[in-house]
């Protein structure tokens, strides 16, 4: 189904979001000169790279058709797990680093087997991945532990030179976990699979897709990515604290949604999610650059855009069979996977 101009309808939430960047940039762009400089395009990476890579793994669950509230909490504990073996323990980051995955991972699995085999709400089942989490930190320590290692003072102190400026190790995590979820997504079965569960989870059983393994591993891979943020954000800030990232899994989610992903499941696209991030860091930069607004505005332009942009999934969604369309594609899609 395309629409009046030619475009396919599944594309127009990803459109719309990437055109509002555009617009949003070059107003910006208008009015301050400066903000059109390579230097602040590459800031504006390095500031939102572990807010990208968290919503990343936000798209794969809402895709699904769940929702996960740890992944800020994920980061908070990371941290801390980070901080307390590398200075109180002494641990060798090639071992930190690894555990830290394997923790974030570990906590998707377990909610993602809830959520499954005991049917419990996934909201209130990563509510409660976000009190452990914290809960974890605070266990721990209740103050904030300056890291000193060497290795994690270097990567944070390393620049890679481009045209016009520079930016951190950070971005290329961050863009070699764009690149590996976009593949992950619509080039395996896995992601397929995905998509079919958020299109119709019934329909997905009954073509014999393996309904429970997938979405226990969408969580595995939401937790992963939260970790993989963790250490990202390690490097960005060089401390552990129980209340780094206090709140974030809101823009995390609105980073998503803004993305074009559609909540009820079924449509979403990681691309999406990027420029989702790239919006909501833009407004930030704005803010800044304005020098005498609140930051609070950021929350206000935040809901204000959620609120259009969920206005807009439900008329595109309800309206003339969209959903039911869109639905129809997914099923067939899974169909060809090899059900």
């Amino acid at each position: 189904m395309t629409t009046a101009m030619g475009l396919n309808r599944k594309f127009l939430p990803l459109t719309i979001t990437i055109s509002l960047f555009v617009l949003m940039y070059g107003v910006a762009s208008a009015v301050y000169p400066e903000f059109l400089s390579f230097r602040v395009f590459y800031n504006l990476l390095i500031d939102n790279s572990y807010l990208g890579i968290i919503a990343i793994g936000e798209t794969f669950v809402i895709i699904s058709g769940g929702i996960d509230l740890s992944v800020a909490s994920v980061i908070a504990m990371t941290t801390m797990i980070s901080a307390v073996l590398l200075e109180h323990a002494h641990w060798s980051p090639l071992v930190v680093i690894p555990l830290v995955l394997a923790t974030g991972s570990t906590l998707g699995l377990i909610m993602g087997s809830l959520i499954h085999f005991f049917k419990t709400p996934p909201f209130i089942t990563t509510l409660g991945g976000l009190y452990l989490s914290r809960g974890v930190c605070f266990l721990m320590s209740i103050d904030s532990i300056p890291i000193d290692n060497h290795f994690y003072r270097a990567v944070a102190e390393t620049r890679i030179h481009l045209i016009g400026g520079f930016v951190s190790v950070n971005v290329l995590i961050f863009l070699a976990v764009v690149l590996g979820a976009i593949v992950l997504a619509h080039y395996t079965r896995f992601g397929r699979v995905v998509y079919a569960i958020g299109g119709n989870e019934q329909s997905a059983l009954l073509m014999g897709l393996p309904v429970g393994r997938t979405k226990v591993l969408v969580y595995a891979l939401s937790g992963f990515c939260s970790a993989v943020a963790g250490v990202v954000f390690t490097f960005y800030i060089l401390s552990g604290y129980g209340l780094h990232m206090d709140g974030m899994e809101l823009p995390a989610i609105a980073a998503t949604v803004i993305g074009g992903t559609l909540l009820t499941g079924g449509v979403g696209y990681v691309v999406g999610s990027v420029f989702g991030t790239l919006i909501l860091g833009t407004i930030n930069s704005i803010i800044v650059f304005q020098g005498t607004l609140s930051s609070w505005w950021t929350k206000i332009a935040i809901g204000v855009l959620m609120f259009l942009f969920i206005a807009f999934q439900t008329l595109l969604s309800g309206r003339g069979g969209g959903r039911k369309r869109t639905t129809r594609k997914v099923e067939a899609r899974g169909a060809r996977s090899g059900a």
